[in-house]
């Protein structure tokens, strides 16, 4: 049995980032955030330099990494949204229909907040049908950030 193990890697100027893996699937991922309590980078691994290099603006779509996808909606709208393509963006009602179940945006929105595989599962991606909706704790500048790195402005 494979130990998951935690990989921090730096997203300057977004700060630190978290992983969890377990061999080579993405487990669990925590967006870069500031912090003093948060340790530099410390892991070699090969996802850490990718995740670096796309916060600095590279262009990585992460499709070939394997993820942990949940069961149900939330799977559903996982890999629904995997294909949302780097520089588009999708409303919550969209992502819903995308994901099988029209008609499911504010449960869509419910899932965007408890996305645990962001950037793999770009939730930066949806929008709200009127404007550019919310990004939990990080906020909308974090999402705008976010989304500027893919040439989208809002």
């Amino acid at each position: 049995m494979v130990k998951p193990t935690l990989v921090r890697y730096d997203a300057p100027p977004f700060g630190v980032g978290e992983l969890w893996t377990c061999g080579d699937r993405v487990l669990w991922s925590e967006l870069p955030r500031r912090s003093e309590s948060r340790p530099t980078s410390d892991s070699s691994h090969a996802l850490a330099g990718r995740l670096s290099a796309f916060f600095a603006g590279a262009a990585d779509d992460f499709a070939d990494v394997e993820l942990e996808l949940d069961e149900g909606f939330y799977g559903d709208c996982q890999r629904a949204l995997r294909a949302v393509p780097r520089g588009e963006v999708v409303t919550y009602g969209e992502l819903a229909a995308l994901a099988g179940h029209p008609g499911a945006a504010r449960a869509a929105g419910t899932f965007c907040a408890r996305n645990r595989l962001s950037p793999f599962v770009p939730c930066h991606r949806v929008v709200a049908a009127n404007g550019l909706g919310s990004f939990g704790s990080l906020g909308l500048d974090y999402k705008r950030r976010m989304l500027a790195l893919e040439g989208v402005s809002f």
